[in-house]
């Protein structure tokens, strides 16, 4: 499950070690393969496979090197808020805060558990607010069924005492706070409707706004460690929280994507704000009124408005934290189709944000740290793994069936520099993660699930990097269904060339001999993508047994 970090970032001398030993032998085996490929005789195309793979690998060291450099920060320079557990700064005053959820049609029990738990938080000078953007005006909708749902979450709010807050819909999520911000300012837009059911009829100016998806839950005391820090240092725009998945236990897909979670919440998210360089992720995270006016509000140009909101607050000189203590608790995806959807919009937005992240770098490459611009370049390529991973598969299969040598020049060479750099970089991997009390199963079933994905990231990176528009979904919760196997044809196919090349490259390995080591090698290597592309069927099984 996914562990809150309840012990503090102290150092630790092995991993620090590890860390600086993978990061040598990463750019030692990037040379390596380099100069292989520099000084191959292949054919033209016999070079561009080849290229495609050196692209590929150049990528993952890259992306490798940034996630250990993240260790090596956490494990040398813990910052006092980024602490788990750490005691956050004293504050005498009590600043007011809105708590705010915008929801689109989400079911009227995920509504009112979220509802309550805002009730809860101990913190006494809160102002909580309903911010319901479903779309009654469809036209061609149930409106019968779309009163009744209104008149329920009225009820709803009424009872417990939230304030609603409806406008005339724009902008998905980020138009909706948006609008909020604006009546909040004195605004009166057509379509602004408020029903002050907290009894109090004046709209408060609250100078911190904090933000939840329709489905996380805070704990009581979630509000006041994040005032005090915002309180503490006047130039923070944001502080980000991790999530954890309440479903985690007895859902397949909510189990894995909640160890993604944890591995980016981990050592990523807490390197990111020892550096000033964390983005926001969109709930559980604290705003100041002050730094979202100064840019103009949320960015509503993405699908993954935090990520963007983000650029724009480190672009105006803000700054950003993070505080690594679960301190809320919500729902993940239960099905495949849920998470692909999650995972399109994700990874669409953030590809989408390197078309304005290179054109400002070029421009004045000195607006930002080097720092920030290396996290940026990161965290907006991120999703280019899945066609990187189609990349890893399809190269070996080529070998195989077609005797184009792309994967290997030198196999021994190969292998002197690549076994270093694997066992390295899988060691600190998961012994890192073993110190926050994870176990390899459990890592290894998050990056499975990340695997299987790449048709999904590979769509949606080509989608961001041509402009092509794209609607806002939300994570479908409290069903899981499986998926028709036609859904996933592209893993299924993937999956029989591979079996394919496995038996050829068998056959070859028996009769032509020649060259042993290389067949043999890309057998391996087949076999392994296999076994992890299997997974999918696995996953499309969502619902597990409750152990007795």
């Amino acid at each position: 499950m996914f562990h809150a970090s309840t012990q503090s970032s102290a150092r630790f001398p092995t991993t620090v070690v590890m860390a600086a030993a993978v990061l040598g032998v990463a750019m030692f085996y990037l040379l390596v393969r380099i100069t292989l490929f520099l000084i191959s005789d292949y054919a033209w195309y016999e070079k561009i496979p080849a290229a495609f793979l050196l692209l590929a690998e150049a990528f993952i060291i890259v992306h490798g090197i940034g996630y250990f450099l993240e260790i090596y920060h956490v494990s040398t320079r813990p910052h006092p808020g980024a602490a788990p557990g750490g005691p956050p700064p004293a504050t005498g005053d009590r600043p007011s805060v809105a708590i705010i959820v915008s929801s689109f049609r989400e079911p009227l029990e995920v509504i009112e558990a979220t509802l309550i738990c805002f009730y809860n938080l101990t913190y006494p000078n809160k102002h909580i607010y309903f911010l319901d953007d479903t779309r009654y005006d469809l036209p061609g909708g149930d409106s019968a069924g779309l009163a009744a749902y209104r008149e329920a979450v009225d009820a709803l709010c009424r009872r417990i005492g939230v304030n609603v807050f409806r406008r005339k819909w724009r902008g998905a999520k980020a138009g909706m706070i948006n609008d909020f911000l604006a009546f909040t300012e004195g605004e009166a837009r057509e379509g602004f409707e408020f029903l002050p059911y907290s009894g109090n009829p004046e709209v408060t100016r609250d100078p911190y706004i904090i933000v939840f998806d329709a489905d996380q839950n805070p704990f009581p005391r979630f509000v006041e460690p994040l005032v005090a820090l915002m309180e503490q240092e006047p130039k923070l725009a944001f502080v980000q929280t991790p999530q954890y998945y309440t479903n985690f236990e007895g859902n397949r897909i909510a189990r894995a994507a909640g160890l993604q979670q944890a591995v980016f919440y981990e050592y990523i998210c807490e390197g990111k704000g020892i550096r000033d360089a964390m983005f926001c992720c969109g709930t559980n995270v604290i705003f100041r009124r002050a730094a979202l006016l100064d840019v103009g509000g949320f960015d509503e140009t993405s699908v993954t408005e935090d990520f963007a909101t983000s650029l724009k607050f480190h672009l105006r000189g803000w700054r950003s934290a993070y505080r690594s203590e679960v301190m809320a608790f919500g729902m993940g995806p239960e099905d495949l189709g849920g998470y692909f959807k999650q995972q399109f919009r994700w990874a669409r937005g953030t590809v989408g944000l390197l078309r304005q992240i290179i054109p400002i770098f070029l421009r004045e490459p000195r607006r930002l740290a080097a720092v920030k611009w290396w996290e940026y370049f990161l965290s907006g390529t991120h999703y280019f793994i899945g066609l990187v991973f189609l990349i890893l598969v399809l190269c070996p299969v080529l070998y195989l069936l077609a005797g184009i040598p792309s994967f290997l020049v030198k196999p021994e060479i190969y292998l002197l520099s690549f076994l270093p750099y694997l066992v390295l970089s899988f060691g600190t991997f998961f012994l890192t993660l073993k110190a926050r009390r994870y176990r390899i199963s459990e890592v290894l079933l998050g990056q499975l699930l990340l695997a299987v994905t790449f048709p999904v990231y590979i769509k949606a990176s080509v989608s961001a990097l041509l402009g092509l528009k794209s609607t806002f979904v939300t994570t479908p919760k409290g069903a899981s269904r499986v998926l028709p196997w036609r859904e996933l044809w592209a893993q299924i196919l993937l999956m029989l060339l591979t079996l394919g090349a496995i038996v050829w490259g068998t056959n070859r390995l028996i009769y032509e001999q020649e060259p042993v080591m290389g067949i043999a090698i890309n057998i391996f290597w087949c076999c392994y993508h296999l076994a992890i592309l299997s997974s999918v069927i696995y996953f499309n099984m969502p619902e597990q047994e409750e152990k007795a």
